[in-house]
C-alpha cells in the first residue's frame, strides 16, 4: 500500500537510486525567457490586448537582456503566478489574469479560473508559444541563450553526485531547448539518450516518472523529484516518490508553506545536496 504524505515525510532517509528534476525553475532560470514567449504569444493571439503596446522591444533582431525583461511592470506578476501553472498554455491563462484584473490568491482560484477559459485556444496557444521560442531563437541564438542561465551551485552537486544515483529531467519544456541548453551548462554527460523526458511525455509529472520506472526499473520508494511548483509535487508523490521543492525557484512563502503542509523536504541551493543525500 503507497504510504501517505505523512508516512512519507516520517520514513528513514536512504540514498536515492533516482534523482529526477524538473528543468525550468530548478536547473535553469529560465523565467526571463518563458515571460518574453508568452508576451509575444498572448498578444499574437489577441491583437486588441492592452499589452500589445508593451512588446516593442522584444521585436528587433536583437533580444532584450534578463535586466531589461525583469524591469517590464508585468514580470514580477508573471512571476507570481508561474508556480500555479503546469505548461506552456497555463502563461495564456497567467496574462488573461492580469488582463482581467482577476486576483489569483491560490490554486484553487487558478484552476477556477482556467476551467472559464476556452480550452481549444489555450491549445492554440500552446502551438504558437513553441513556434514563437523556436524563432526567438534562431533570431538572435546567443540572445536566447542568455535569457536562460543555469544556477551555478547547483551545477557542481549533480557532476559530484551522478556517481551516486541515475539522474533524469522531467520536464514540460521541449526536448530541442532542454539539449541545447544542457551543452552550454557543461553538463550534458549526466543526462544521456532516455533520461531527458519532455512535454510529449504527459501533461502531468507522475507521467514522466512513470516512464523511468519502467525503462529504469526503479522503485518510486527509491526515487526523489525535485520540482519547484507544489502542484507538480502533489502528483509524483501519490506514486510514493519523495518530493522535495526547490525553494530557489520560481515560488514565494505561498508554495513553500503549502510545501510544508505537506511534508515535502524544503531544499535551498545550500543545502540541496545534503537534504537529498545526506551529510
Amino acid at each position: 500500500m503507497t504510504p501517505s504524505r505523512a508516512e512519507r515525510a516520517n520514513l528513514p532517509r536512504t540514498l536515492p537510486r533516482l534523482l529526477a528534476l524538473d528543468f525550468d525553475g530548478v536547473i535553469s532560470d529560465s523565467a526571463p525567457e518563458a515571460f518574453a514567449a508568452a508576451l509575444l504569444t498572448y498578444t499574437d493571439m489577441l491583437p486588441e490586448s492592452r499589452f500589445r503596446d508593451r512588446r516593442g522591444y522584444l521585436e528587433g533582431d536583437r533580444l532584450p537582456g534578463v535586466s531589461e525583461l525583469a524591469a517590464d511592470p508585468l514580470y514580477d506578476s508573471f512571476l507570481e503566478l508561474m508556480p500555479l501553472g503546469n505548461r506552456a498554455e497555463d502563461y495564456a491563462v497567467i496574462f488573461a489574469a492580469l488582463e482581467a484584473g482577476k486576483p489569483v490568491v491560490d490554486q484553487t482560484a487558478y484552476d477556477t479560473f482556467r476551467s472559464e477559459l476556452d480550452d481549444r485556444w489555450l491549445q492554440r496557444f500552446h502551438i504558437h508559444f513553441y513556434e514563437n521560442r523556436t524563432s526567438l531563437s534562431t533570431r538572435d541564438p546567443e540572445g536566447w541563450r542568455r535569457l536562460m542561465g543555469p544556477y551555478p551551485q547547483l551545477l557542481p552537486v549533480l557532476a559530484r553526485r551522478s556517481g551516486d544515483a541515475v539522474l533524469a529531467i522531467a520536464t514540460a519544456k521541449d526536448r530541442r531547448s532542454v539539449g541545447m541548453l544542457l551543452r552550454d551548462y557543461g553538463i550534458e554527460d549526466l543526462f544521456p539518450d532516455g533520461r531527458v523526458l519532455d512535454k510529449e511525455t504527459g501533461v502531468h509529472k507522475d507521467s514522466h516518472l512513470r516512464q523511468l520506472h519502467r525503462t529504469l526499473g526503479i522503485g518510486y520508494s527509491e526515487m526523489i523529484f525535485v520540482d519547484d511548483k507544489v502542484n507538480h509535487l502533489d502528483t509524483v508523490a501519490e506514486l510514493g516518490v519523495r518530493c522535495a521543492l526547490a525553494s530557489w525557484g520560481y515560488n514565494g512563502e505561498r508554495e513553500v508553506a503549502l510545501a510544508r503542509v505537506r511534508g515535502y523536504l524544503i531544499c535551498t541551493l545550500e543545502d540541496v545536496e545534503a537534504q537529498l543525500f545526506g551529510s
